[in-house]
């Protein structure tokens, strides 16, 4: 049996909703652990064994760890094509695979200049700096996946859901956290509400504890 290891509300996300709609389609269960990233499980022992760079998602394949979320989506997408959750034709998978890459090497670290600023630089103000320019280019980066609602059918890759979505609202939660409001981009907003309610999607929110919004009124 597969074994995933996630963080509540984490890019984590991503892959533990591809093993609900994988097991959906297919049968095939998994076993989910959660690491506590506010209390430092990822840094324990036990978990540095597994995964020297201390990080979620972690899958464990008959002992077998692999970290990394894209190189986690590619397997469990190859392993299980079944579910769809990337395009089979070659030049559809590599346009999927652009926009996952964009996520993952743009948008994700562009949210943790904004969460962790001191592991970038030092003073206070050096710190408020590039909170602040982080904040507005992850701003952009918002309104660009809105743009890319407007051709959901009715998900961004399609007709099925795909690794790209729950990422898409992974970001729209960690925006709010952040302190943007959901409604100022009203059409991720309802993709977003959409979505939460896909089975896959909305096991995984469950098993996680998290709730779609996340912004709070000043």
């Amino acid at each position: 049996m597969m074994k995933l290891y996630y963080g509540p509300g984490a890019c984590s996300f991503v892959p533990h909703v591809g093993l609900e709609a994988i097991k959906a389609a297919t049968g095939e269960d998994f076993e989910a652990q959660s690491v506590k990233l506010h209390k430092g499980e990822q840094r324990t022992p036990d978990y540095m064994a597994l995964n020297p760079l201390g990080q979620v998602p972690l899958l464990v394949v008959d002992g077998k760890p692999l970290n990394q979320i894209v190189a986690i989506c590619d397997y469990l997408d190859r392993r299980f094509p079944q579910a769809g959750l990337l395009p089979a034709e070659p030049w559809q998978r590599a346009q999927a695979m652009a926009h996952f890459a964009w996520m993952n090497n743009t948008v994700h670290p562009t949210f943790t200049r904004i969460f962790r600023p001191g592991n970038f630089v030092d003073s206070d103000a050096a710190q408020a700096e590039l909170k602040s320019k982080a904040l507005a280019a992850f701003r952009e980066h918002l309104e660009r996946i809105q743009a890319m609602t407007a051709h959901a059918a009715p998900f961004l890759l399609g007709e099925r859901l795909s690794f790209v979505d729950a990422y898409a609202l992974t970001f729209l939660r960690w925006g709010g956290l952040a302190g943007i409001d959901p409604d100022t981009l009203p059409a991720y907003k309802a993709f977003a509400e959409k979505l939460a309610a896909a089975p896959a999607v909305a096991a995984a929110m469950a098993r996680e504890g998290i709730a779609l919004e996340t912004y709070k009124k000043p």
